[in-house]
Parts: C-alpha cells; structure tokens; sequence
C-alpha cells in the first residue's frame, strides 16, 4: 500500500466512537497516529491509509480489542493472529474460511457467521438473530478483516460480486465502494458477501515467515488496495459510466479526447497496472451485477445496454468476469436459489 493512498475522516470518526473517549483523548490518540484532530470538523478531510492503521492498532492495544468495541465481546489482542493461524493449517480457502468464520463466531456475540456455496457461487452469511442491525461500519469492518485474511491465504485478490447489508444506507460510502464492490446494497433482509466460488478450491500454502511478515503490516495490508481517485484509470472509467456503451470511444479517440497519443494511453495505463480493454471490461461488469439485481430488466436488454451484440455473448462475459451465469446470479441476488 503506497502512501499517496487515504481513509476518509468519516472512517476515522467511526473508528473512534464506541472504542476511545471524546475531547482530550481522542486527541491524544489521533495526535499520537500523526492524523491532525482538526480534521475531524472536516467533512471532505482524508489521511494516509498507513495513519488509519496505526489508528486500529493503537486503539486494539488500548482496549484491548481488534473490532474497535463493537460487539459485547472483545476481539482481544493477538485475535487476527490467531485467525490466521487456525486457517493457513487447512488445505484449502474452503477449508480456511470455514475455520476462520467458526473462530470469529466463538469470539464475536453477534456476528456469527457461516460459508455457503451454491453452485458457481459462494456467499458468507451473518446469521444476525437480532432485531436490529449493526451500523455499516461494524459490517465493514468484520468484511475487512475476512476479506483481507481470505486474500492473504489464497495469495490473490479475490473479487466481491457484492455485498449486502441489513442496514440502512450511511450517509458515507465511497470508501466502502472503492475497498470492496461498486454493488453494495442496503436494507436487504441479510447481511452477506458473495463472490466466486472458484476461489474456495484454491490450496492454501502459507508458511510461519510468511505470517510473520503478513502480521508486522496488518492492518495496512488488510486495508483492500485503494484506487487513486485522480488516476487516469479511475477518470477513464468514470467517464465510461456516464455514457452507453455503444458511445464508448475506441483506444484512439479516446486518446485523442484526453490530449494525447495512443501510444501514450496505453503507456500510462500500463504504469497503473491496466488496460483500456480491462477497463471497460470492469465497468460492463459493474453495470451487469447492478441490472441483474433487477427482475424487471431481461438479459437481452442488459446485453444491448452494455453494448453486446445478443444475450448469448452477454452470458460467456459475465462468466469470465465472475465465475457464474447472469441466471444464477440473479436468482440468488434475489434470493431465490434452492
């Protein structure tokens, strides 16, 4: 993680409110992390994703406790390593999760939570028994650290399809879009992360120094790789988003309309690690995974909206990109698979 690379100040305020006293102690602490308290009056403030870091790890070894005093039982120090070590024993991610999952569901009293697999598609549950849910960043947290430890015992990132929450949308979520899915859907009767199940037959092959390393920068490392919103890529893809995709620009108009050669498009987009292809690639695949969350929008018009010549080409690139058929995946994101 680069350090050009920031946490909005709403995220600091959440992490802040159930786990460190207001006024002079909270001040103390963002003092001691290197985050200026005065940012906290700000509303469009952000700070290095390495100070929120040592924010977490700091309040952790104050309280105690690695989920910031948002469940009634403490997440006690020395919790991650654990969860680690329980899961880079088993074979594979499957097995891995589900040991991790049935860890945090002994350790945390609300958030119990369980593996599912259907198909070409996985999904972790959180089988919430109260009434009322938690706030958005409590979830986002716990996806954090599961996602994060996941990606680490498979030695990949593994892409989120989507993520739902019972609870109500906040008034701040453009982190949480950036950290895990453009798809976050909220007030839905489950809170739950679901992806490919591919990934869940990959071995897990982590060693005692390879953990040891991971645990020096943790949480950093577990702080999903934020995009730079200023990048090319990003501007590129927001602009993508704002037109059909029948009125995408090819490589060299696209050049042309951002003052510069071809060849310097793709040399810049390849120092970012993408390709104008992959790009428009990731924004098919936002719109899809949105559109099918839809009943009312066929398959023909969502292959048409995104710029495919029927539904047939349609099916074999959401495949691509996700691992699973549109049809799957709107039944379960409609939660009506078996």
């Amino acid at each position: 993680m680069s350090e050009k690379d920031t946490i909005a100040i709403q995220l600091v305020r959440e992490a802040l409110l159930q786990s460190c006293a207001p006024g002079a102690a909270t001040a103390e602490v963002l003092n001691k992390v290197g985050i200026d308290p005065a940012l906290l009056d700000s509303s469009d403030a952000r700070v290095p994703a390495t100070a929120y870091a040592r924010l977490w790890r700091l309040l952790a070894r104050r309280g105690d406790d690695e989920f910031f005093g948002m469940d009634p039982r403490k997440l006690k120090s020395g919790s991650l390593e654990f969860l680690c070590r329980c899961s880079m024993v088993q074979p594979s991610l499957a097995a891995g999760l589900t040991s991790g999952l049935s860890f945090l569901s002994l350790m945390l009293e609300r958030l119990p939570a369980q593996l599912v697999r259907q198909q070409s598609l996985a999904e972790i549950v959180l089988l919430e028994d109260d009434e009322e849910p938690r706030r958005a960043f409590t979830y986002f947290t716990y996806w954090m650290i599961v996602h994060g430890v996941a990606c680490w015992l498979a030695g990949r990132r593994i892409p989120i399809l989507a993520i739902e929450l019972r609870c109500p949308k906040p008034d701040f979520c453009d982190d949480y879009r950036v950290m895990f899915s453009e798809n976050l859907r909220f007030d839905r009767p489950r809170t739950r992360m679901i992806f490919s199940a591919d990934c869940l037959d990959l071995p897990i092959k982590r060693s005692a120094e390879e953990l040891k390393r991971f645990l020096a920068h943790a949480p950093a490392n577990i702080l999903v790789k934020y995009r730079d919103p200023e990048s090319l890529a990003s501007r590129i893809k927001h602009d993508l988003r704002q037109v059909p995709a029948e009125r995408w620009p090819e490589t060299e108009a696209l050049a042309q309309q951002l003052c510069m050669s071809a060849s310097t498009l793709r040399r810049r987009l390849a120092e970012e690690g993408q390709t104008y292809q992959g790009l428009k690639d990731s924004v098919r695949k936002e719109l899809a995974i949105v559109w099918l969350a839809e009943p009312t929008i066929s398959f023909a018009e969502i292959a048409t909206r995104l710029g495919f010549a029927d539904a047939s080409s349609f099916y074999k690139a959401f495949r691509k990109w996700s691992g699973s058929n549109p049809g799957h995946y709107r039944s379960l994101i409609l939660n009506e698979a078996s």
